[in-house]
């Protein structure tokens, strides 16, 4: 079992930046891909950025070119530095790893931290 453990969301004013972080508690580079998604309310949630551990980075349309998702595998973790927020940003951010086993992929999700982009 792989136990994700984020931190950093919280208010911040549109056109601002915040940095996510995600703690996991076993080596990433063990893990096939590491990802941010968010859930805002009423909506499903949806997949913001992922980093695989071949180093290829996708975003999603709506945050590519603000966000930037990296990862430092010396302290297993994993970041989502997000610049220029809209208020359509406010989501439920959720920490995910990834893991390849045969045909199937395993999933790994962290507890969510709120941010809310508003004035």
């Amino acid at each position: 079992q792989v136990q994700l453990v984020e931190s950093g969301g919280g208010l911040v004013q549109p056109g601002g930046s915040l940095r996510l972080s995600c703690a996991a508690s076993t080596t990433i580079f063990s893990l096939n891909a590491m990802a941010w998604y968010r859930q805002a309310p009423g909506k499903e949630r949806e997949l913001v950025a992922i980093f695989t551990n071949g180093g290829s980075r996708n975003y999603a349309e709506s945050v590519r070119g603000r966000f930037t998702i990296s990862r430092d595998n010396a302290k297993n973790t994993v970041y989502l530095q997000m610049n220029s927020l809209k208020p359509e940003d406010t989501a439920v951010y959720y920490c995910n790893a990834q893991y390849y086993f045969l045909y199937e992929t395993r999933h790994y999700w962290g507890q969510g931290t709120q941010v809310t982009v508003s004035t």
